[in-house]
């Protein structure tokens, strides 16, 4: 190996210790990022679809405790942890009922750069904002959203923590709950993913190479370890590998609905053209081989969108005109919040007050919650439940 090639482990361990320390500065000393997010009481009725009064009756009458306040008497709003105790004092959780599938959503597009993880980790901390109990599935080796969460992936997660040890050729592992991290909220955890999880893409290749049919089996077991799992969820998210590989392949047949993110670029279209091309024929191949693919919804969304980009609106009049309501209405905004929010190793939901101004904070806010809940209206319809916005009127009127 020349002088120069051996740069890139030196660039790679360099940037690996840059991580490390960015770690440490955004983390709490015991490596774990916290949750200081707090909500005021009108913010904190509107999640939960009731009224104030509702809320500081339930306070008066002992239901709920005393409102958490400052030395100096000042309210400070209610944690995740409180909201979550706040939904279920007041039957004002949006958990599906016993019989309805839990959503197991694939965020998938071949194309890097699209905003695959950071549509992920939003839509994780959206879910878990509204009540719901959520899953995180990174399958990407590149682990950027399992970073998001606020590990390590090259000093805090081995190999046996990620999927390896469940999809591998000689698994050590018969089940996935071994994988299973808690994350800082209180209603999502996480399962890991690392640069090694790639070996179970040379594994696979290498057994399919010499004729042995594991392919077909790694697909199913796959799914078979999710739906196991998933049933102490409401919403399973899974961040596959921009690539088709036998893990996308996998995630592919695990997942039952499918959300495609795109930016407004030509390039980014042109490329999403293809991967829906690929896309549907291999899962004709694979149904061709009794692997049964079936999605409740399949629709793309539109990221990064800078409404004041001519060529951005030009690109997006495109995607309406090409895929007509499978694309959703509202795109996810470039904004500056979210990119401040991710030099942070966090979320826009994370943010217990603005890094940028008050008013880009508001406004990316409030699109972000307008583009989830778009998402979270389609699993609902999934179980045939009542609209967000119709519980508004029930519990206000309650």
């Amino acid at each position: 190996m020349n002088a120069i090639v051996s740069q890139i482990g030196d660039l790679a361990e360099a940037g690996e210790r840059m991580i490390e320390r960015l770690r440490r500065k955004a983390f709490l000393p015991e490596s774990r990022k916290g949750l200081n997010v707090r909500f005021g009481i009108a913010e904190a009725a509107q999640l939960l679809g009731c009224s104030t009064n509702r809320i500081r009756m339930a306070e008066e009458d002992g239901r709920l405790p005393p409102a958490p306040a400052a030395e100096n008497g000042r309210r400070l709003g209610y944690s995740v942890p409180e909201l979550l105790n706040m939904r279920q004092v007041l039957g004002a959780s949006p958990a599906r009922a016993p019989l309805d599938v839990p959503a197991i959503i694939a965020v998938q597009n071949f194309k890097g750069g699209v905003g695959k993880s950071t549509v992920t980790t939003h839509l994780a901390h959206y879910f878990a904002v509204q009540g719901y109990r959520v899953l995180v599935v990174d399958c990407d080796s590149q682990a950027t959203t399992t970073t998001l969460f606020g590990f390590n992936p090259h000093f805090n997660i081995t190999r046996e923590e990620t999927l390896y040890s469940y999809l591998s050729i000689d698994p050590t592992q018969t089940d996935l709950s071994y994988a299973v991290k808690p994350t800082p909220w209180p209603n999502v955890d996480l399962i890991p993913s690392n640069l090694e999880l790639f070996d179970v893409e040379y594994e696979l290749a290498a057994a399919g190479s010499d004729g042995q049919s594991v392919l077909a089996a790694r697909f199913r077991k796959l799914k078979q370890g999710l739906i196991a799992l998933a049933g102490e969820y409401d919403i399973v998210l899974l961040d596959p590998p921009p690539a088709l590989g036998t893990i996308s392949l996998a995630v592919m047949q695990a997942a039952n609905a499918l959300l495609v993110p795109l930016a407004a670029t030509t390039p980014d279209f042109c490329s999403t053209v293809q991967f829906l091309s690929m896309m549907d024929q291999v899962l004709q191949q694979l149904a061709g081989a009794g692997i049964e693919v079936d999605y409740s919804f399949v629709r793309l969304i539109c990221s990064k969108f800078d409404g004041n980009d001519p060529s951005h609106s030009m690109v997006r009049a495109i995607m309406e005109q090409s895929f007509g309501p499978a694309l959703l209405p509202v795109p996810i905004l470039e904004s500056a919040e979210i990119s401040h929010a991710a030099m942070r190793m966090m979320t826009v939901y994370e943010l217990d007050k603005p890094i940028g101004t008050s008013k880009t904070h508001k406004r990316c806010r409030a699109n972000l919650d307008e583009a989830m809940g778009q998402i979270e209206q389609l699993v609902r319809q999934g179980w045939g439940r009542v609209t967000p916005a119709d519980e508004a009127v029930l519990y206000a009127s309650a």
